[in-house]
């Protein structure tokens, strides 16, 4: 019998109007606003604005990161930022600089560069080359110690040693470990390095006045076994005479990094401090060898707190570091323990009540329910 007239327009209708919907949610929508730097003509580089220094092009930088756009995240766009301006900065004070006289020997060196025809050469066939220790050496200048400010409080350092007060590091700390006899193992900010590879005291150079006195500190951030906001003390030499490292006083021997197994990646910072005069440490000095983990437990925040008014902190170096075999060596042979390991313990996979008619379930329901000890696999 055939369809009624009614019934086949019904179902035509519904067809097409399916069809539309389909499409129109198929097709791509409209973006929320203008990419990034899609207002930039790509075909046409020669013609977009030139920065003639580092400063205007860090301004309009820091004047874009600012500003609202419709890609930030909703952390971002509406979480309370803390103003740079309210936080204690406890470093050094930053050096005087003299615009007239940083101009004049901008304007020395350009006109050297243009007298000198090889390099001028050389530029415009673009083969010359530039020193990298001499870039190194500029960028440490200028906003190396604002760049590793920035480093520092992504990683939290500041936070966590000193209750968000923050420094720049004005001073370069070189730090490397000696890998084999000729290897060095570097320690940048915020790079892996082993604990292998960090079983020796390190080589800590830096630029020191005649007649200054430092303190160099090591500290372990999250690696305390018992309280949560304590830290382990691994290295602390007090009243280093300028850059002699190995003059200085030895107030808490050196000890190997020994992240626990499973417990992740560790912080490891080095701080430098700026000593006014010489300064008494005698309360914070550990026996030689210091293999008990109570007399390492250590307060960065109250260690500066105590000596803030005779102290500085000026250089900052810092590492990642976590679990390989020579941790357990550490725990059974110099802190003379058993190694605790972390494990995540997985809860048991959640079955849902079963039904007495499990109707549109995939055919392998009743295996949830079985009265067996095989796996399962949770919800399928």
């Amino acid at each position: 019998m055939a369809a009624p007239w009614w019934r086949a327009v019904l179902c035509g209708r519904r067809r097409w109007r399916g069809f539309s919907t389909s499409a129109a949610l198929s097709r791509r929508t409209a973006p929320l606003g203008p990419m990034p730097n899609e207002d930039i003509d790509v075909s046409h580089l020669e013609r977009l604005e030139k920065y003639r220094s580092f400063d205007r092009y860090r301004r309009r930088a820091e004047q874009e990161a600012r500003a609202a756009h419709w890609w930030r995240t909703y952390r971002e766009h509406f979480g309370a930022e803390s103003d740079p301006k309210d936080k204690i900065d406890i470093g050094l004070p930053p050096p005087k600089v003299c615009r007239t006289q940083e101009l004049l020997v901008r304007k020395r060196v350009l006109r050297e560069l243009r007298a000198n025809v090889e390099e001028e050469r050389a530029a415009r066939l673009r083969t010359v080359r530039i020193p990298l220790e001499a870039v190194r050496a500029e960028w440490e200048r200028t906003c190396g110690p604002y760049h590793k400010q920035r480093l520092a409080e992504y990683y939290g350092l500041y936070r966590d040693l000193f209750h968000g007060a923050t420094f720049v590091p004005r001073v370069p700390l070189h730090v490397a470990y000696a890998v084999g006899e000729d290897a060095l193992m570097p320690v940048y900010h915020g790079n892996e390095v082993t604990p292998t590879e960090a079983a020796q005291a390190p080589e800590v150079t830096y630029e020191a006045d005649k007649g200054s006195m430092w303190t160099l500190l090591l500290t372990n951030l999250d690696g305390h076994l018992l309280e949560p906001d304590a830290e382990y003390v691994h290295w602390l030499v007090t009243n280093i005479p300028g850059n002699r490292v190995a003059e200085g006083q030895e107030t808490c021997p050196y000890l190997p990094p020994f992240p626990a197994r499973g417990s992740g990646f560790h912080r490891f910072a080095f701080l430098l401090f700026k000593q006014d005069k010489p300064v008494d440490f005698s309360a914070d000095t550990r026996p030689s060898p210091c293999y008990q983990l109570a007399q390492r437990t250590f307060h960065t925040f109250d260690f500066y707190k105590k000596h803030q008014e005779a102290m500085t902190p000026a250089g900052l170096a810092f590492f990642q570091c976590r679990w390989d075999d020579s941790v357990t060596h550490i725990f059974h042979q110099l802190l003379d323990m058993r190694e605790p390991v972390f494990e995540f313990v997985r809860p048991p996979p959640y079955h849902p009540k079963q039904r007495r008619f499990p109707h549109r379930q995939p055919l392998r329901y009743l295996d949830r329910y079985r009265d067996s000890h095989e796996p399962t696999y949770g919800i399928y």
